[in-house]
């Protein structure tokens, strides 16, 4: 077997899902410079950064909706397709290849005329001002050309972890954050092309990421390969691939109403530096959430093999090594932020007043940041285990149910509006994370049994 391939239902958990969630990680740090270099650079233009910055905040909901419709058929296939090579079924698996990559594209297209022709009417309505359309309109309209790449070097990058292929997964992401970073500072300040340029070096970025998954899901070495045959968009194969996917998918995009209700509630009661400090605190936990999904990448390919493969141990001890990695990581995460802001927020800007006001405003805004670990090892386990209407109700209640109503309605009660919008989502976070593990723990064991009995009875 290569080296580069892991076998996931006999290799040592503890150093498969070492061996799977590094690269993972690292991946998935590196994707998060992907976007926060932009913001970096953009933030110290001479004179403007601050409001460049704000302006490029701005954009986040629609760029995270992009993402996330990569998660909905990539995170979705993945996971079905996992579970169908742990059940040797491997003409299955690369149909949900071909019918994900099919419906890749088409979305692609969707999105792409959509958004262009709705770009400036989107951001007024998610809190832009005279002051930041301009940078705004600029960046989006540039990135999203690069719609159909995002979906290619996201989605279908899945399907190279998902057969264990970590270390090429991880050079998919490298590749593109490499020239995203030296590409930026050229276009940006070398060029004078300002956030048009940090658009410009980000697409052409995400099209060499997507060109080196198309190569290896057509090449040699993989075992599950992209063929015309299976371009056929079937109800039958994608149905469940979107009911798995809907909750990454969730996650993801309510993340952009989110962004839109922070950014059109603190400029309501704070103007555009309150948004601006939203827009560096969101970062700082973006990053640090990058952590929990390069465990769960980790994780999700042992668990749904091992599940399809009737293995229950191995889903058993890969579980309880997620668990544990999450929940310190939260703490220790949790902790530098709470003791060493300051160190965070000065990397994206530093104008004295924008430092001031964002430090104290991470400080509320990643206040139950320790809870997350909880959240996010329950709530990925119950994807890899093909639960999809679990997944789905957790997906919806931090942010939907619990995080936007509670940005809206805490204001009514705090004198001090823009602290009450940001307490928000400590406190979402916190009742969330309580519901999902109370909910894991219990159904957990019955999905095991179940599958046991399933199992026995073929």
């Amino acid at each position: 077997m290569s080296k580069r391939q892991n076998d996931l239902g006999k290799d040592n958990i503890g150093s498969l899902m070492v061996r799977l969630a590094l690269p993972a990680i690292v991946a998935q740090l590196v994707n998060a410079l992907y976007n926060i270099v932009d913001r970096i650079y953009i933030g110290h233009i001479p004179e403007v950064g601050d409001i460049a910055l704000t302006g490029l905040g701005l954009c986040f909901s629609i760029l995270m909706f992009v993402s996330a419709l990569a998660a909905l058929v990539g995170m979705g296939g993945g996971s079905r397709a996992a579970i169908r090579m742990g059940e040797n079924d491997m003409e299955g698996a690369n149909e949900i290849l071909g019918n994900s990559a099919a419906l890749m594209l088409l979305l692609s297209v969707c999105v792409t005329v959509i958004f262009q022709i709705f770009k400036e009417p989107m951001l007024y309505l998610f809190g832009a001002s005279e002051n930041t359309i301009g940078y705004a309109t600029g960046y989006l309209g540039i990135y999203l050309w690069g719609t159909l790449f995002v979906q290619i070097a996201l989605g279908l990058n899945n399907f190279i972890t998902t057969q264990g292929f970590s270390t090429v997964s991880m050079a998919t992401v490298l590749l593109g954050a490499v020239t995203n970073i030296v590409l930026d500072p050229i276009f940006i300040f070398g060029l004078n092309m300002g956030v048009q340029g940090a658009a410009l070096a980000t697409i052409i970025a995400q099209g060499v990421s997507a060109v080196w998954v198309l190569v290896f899901l057509t090449g040699k070495k993989t075992k599950l390969k992209l063929q015309l045959k299976y371009f056929r968009l079937k109800a039958k194969v994608l149905l469940p691939v979107v009911a798995i996917g809907v909750s990454p998918f969730i996650m993801q995009s309510t993340e952009s109403l989110v962004n839109i209700s922070f950014n059109a509630s603190l400029f309501k009661y704070g103007g555009d530096a309150a948004v601006g400090a939203m827009t560096i605190c969101s970062s700082v936990i973006q990053v640090l959430s990058m952590i929990f999904q390069g465990l769960a990448q980790g994780a999700q390919p042992i668990i749904g093999f091992n599940y399809g493969a009737g293995q229950l141990d191995r889903v058993k001890k890969a579980f309880r090594l997620l668990f544990v990695s999450g929940v310190v990581y939260a703490a220790g995460g949790w902790a530098l932020v709470e003791l060493f802001p300051q160190v965070f927020v000065s990397i994206f800007n530093d104008k004295p007043q924008l430092v001031e006001l964002t430090v104290w405003a991470l400080r509320i805004y990643a206040g139950c940041f320790f809870m997350m670990g909880v959240q996010f090892s329950c709530q990925q386990t119950f994807v890899a285990l093909g639960q999809a209407k679990i997944s789905l109700f957790l997906a919806l209640l931090r942010k939907i149910i619990l995080l936007i109503p509670l940005i809206f309605i805490l204001p009514l009660f705090l004198s001090d509006k823009v602290f009450a919008v940001l307490l928000a989502e400590p406190v979402a976070d916190f009742l969330a994370a309580a519901v999902t593990g109370t909910i894991f723990f219990t159904r957990f064991p019955k999905i095991l049994k179940a599958r046991e009995t399933q199992l026995h009875m073929e």
